[in-house]
């Protein structure tokens, strides 16, 4: 009888951009990778925190900057750490990304690296818009307060 998988296992998160860009939506893509960089993803050593995705041309979007450390057993078939990957879309998400990136200069960022519940990698993509240094200001104060109301309210009882 096979093992069963749990729903899925988080690999690296971007909580960077979460502060940076305001997300307008989500979407989820799949990944191009090599044996190594699967393996290499299983042991969690993946960071995104700098990545973003953009259209090289061929009617594609590539995943750039995000580094999957090289896996150490590989040996000499070892991959780039921070190669392109490409991205396994429909054409209608990406006509719809492209297009975005295009008309309204918005920037396509990863949120979360992660497998599926059917043990395949995935990347959730957010289609973004920069926030200006007021916005981060303001984001900042809400925190803060939050965390202050917090406090007050477990103290008060």
């Amino acid at each position: 009888m096979a093992q069963k998988r749990e729903s899925g296992k988080l690999v690296a998160e971007n909580r960077k951009a979460r502060f940076n860009y305001a997300i307008e939506d989500k979407l989820e893509a799949g990944l191009v990778l090599t044996g190594s960089e699967v393996k290499s993803l299983r042991a969690g050593k993946a960071n995104i925190a700098d990545a973003y995705a953009s259209d090289e041309g061929g009617g594609a979007l590539y995943l750039i900057n995000a580094h999957i450390a090289e896996y150490a057993q590989s040996g000499r078939n070892s991959h780039a750490p921070t190669r392109p990957r490409k991205l396994l879309l429909h054409k209608r998400e990406l006509d719809q990304l492209t297009g975005a990136i295009q008309r309204q200069g918005m920037t396509v960022v990863p949120l979360k690296l992660y497998f599926n519940a059917r043990g395949i990698a995935k990347v959730e993509l957010g289609l973004a818009k920069g926030k200006k240094l007021h916005d981060k200001r303001e984001t900042e104060k809400k925190r803060d307060w939050d965390r202050q109301k917090g406090r007050l309210m477990r103290e008060k009882g």
